[in-house]
């Protein structure tokens, strides 16, 4: 079996689809998207495909994994291992049916037969951020995540923290103590404040505060830590298993949350969850985006033993219409139910994308930025 063409779809909201094409007919998806650089990631999987994989044999994936790394003088970083993730994850989905059964199978087999999930809620007064909990609570969700902080100084006032504490407060009293609450402070803080804001928050108990500062400051998470008895998380704009290594060593984190279409894909996510195990420190794999990126995120979770939880970035609903269901054969395939998603057992990923769908919704505008964020002094801030 050889691979014979492959074809990416930039589709809306924002994501990415890659299918790699082989001459027995079978076809894998992926999905390789940096949020707010698609046309840039699209680049890099084309010269991937043109200039590596067209022609090779697709089962061989460790190889190609290490072909499509080390055969740059230049590595890593969120363009390239995103590339490289999209192509991985396609190429387990081509393995898998190849094979007839689901990516965890050829993983070791499943450790869990269910994944807690947990979704995102926003809003920026207390009172909107606790009815939209209470509102997925109602819905079956055992754990949520909100955003803590808004545009934040380095060194803010008494009020902000104030502020923050209330909100968080709020979506506790709303939720009750059986639900898991996460704190996500996306990198805005600087490290005095990240200090100041978990010793305010920690009385409502959070599952884990996640990026309490960025990643480029990982080094002063062992600072923070020694102040809290809160976990730790950190991992989403990390890219690799040597991006992990330092930071797991230091022992200044609880959970590291690699992006199964961020961080090199299946193969790399897996390495990086067994490396983080005899550290004791658990997996919650990121997945802000689209179903082929969760449906990948997913075969990992049924496959690590340290697994905590797992995020996904669109609705589950009874009624399957909308994204990313348009985009599948099977809108069925994600069942939800008490709080957790049952595992993908089909063969492959264990989704099947209607291309058709895709096709007619490929070429969309989803020229997707992030917001600019300025300071009062009209300096940048952190989005």
């Amino acid at each position: 079996m050889n691979i014979t063409d492959f074809e990416l779809y930039e589709v809306p909201p924002r994501w990415v689809f890659l299918a790699i094409r082989t001459d027995t007919g079978l076809t894998g998806w992926g999905e390789p998207i940096i949020e707010g650089r698609a046309k840039t990631v699209c680049t890099a999987v084309t010269e991937l495909m043109e200039n590596y994989l067209l022609g090779k044999d697709p089962l061989r994936i460790k190889d190609h994994w290490e072909a499509m790394y080390r055969n740059n003088f230049y590595r890593g970083g969120p363009i390239l291992m995103s590339a490289i993730a999209g192509v991985d994850q396609a190429l387990w989905d081509i393995k898998g049916q190849h094979y007839d059964v689901p990516v965890y199978e050829l993983l070791g087999g499943r450790c869990r037969d269910q994944v807690q999930v947990y979704q995102w809620i926003g809003g920026d007064r207390p009172s909107e951020i606790a009815d939209e909990a209470k509102q997925l609570v109602e819905a079956g969700y055992s754990a949520i995540k909100m955003d803590a902080v808004e545009r934040m100084r380095p060194i803010d006032s008494p009020e902000t923290v104030t502020t923050v504490a209330n909100r968080v407060e709020n979506v506790r009293q709303a939720v009750g103590e059986n639900v898991d609450i996460i704190v996500d402070f996306r990198g805005r803080a600087s490290t005095p404040m990240a200090t100041r804001l978990i010793h305010a928050i920690e009385p409502f108990e959070p599952m884990f505060i996640e990026e309490p500062v960025l990643p480029e400051y990982n080094d002063n998470l062992g600072s923070i830590a020694n102040t809290t008895t809160t976990p730790l998380a950190t991992g989403e704009r990390m890219y690799s298993r040597w991006d992990f290594k330092t930071l797991l060593e230091s022992g200044s984190v609880d959970v590291v949350q690699p992006d199964i279409s961020h961080a090199g894909g299946i193969t790399e996510v897996t390495r990086i969850a067994s490396m983080a195990h005899p550290y004791d420190v658990s997996v919650a794999l990121n997945c802000p985006i689209g179903p082929i990126a969760l449906a990948a995120s997913m075969q990992v979770c049924a496959s690590i033993p340290n697994l905590l939880i797992q995020d996904h970035g669109f609705a589950f609903s009874e009624a399957t219409t909308g994204q990313p269901y348009e985009y599948l054969c099977d809108p069925d395939v994600f069942e939800f139910e008490s709080g957790f998603l049952s595992l993908l057992s089909e063969p492959g990923l264990g989704l099947t994308i209607d291309e058709d769908a895709v096709r007619e919704k490929a070429g969309q505008n989803i020229d997707w930025h992030n917001p600019v964020w300025r300071h009062d002094d009209g300096s940048i801030a952190e989005w």
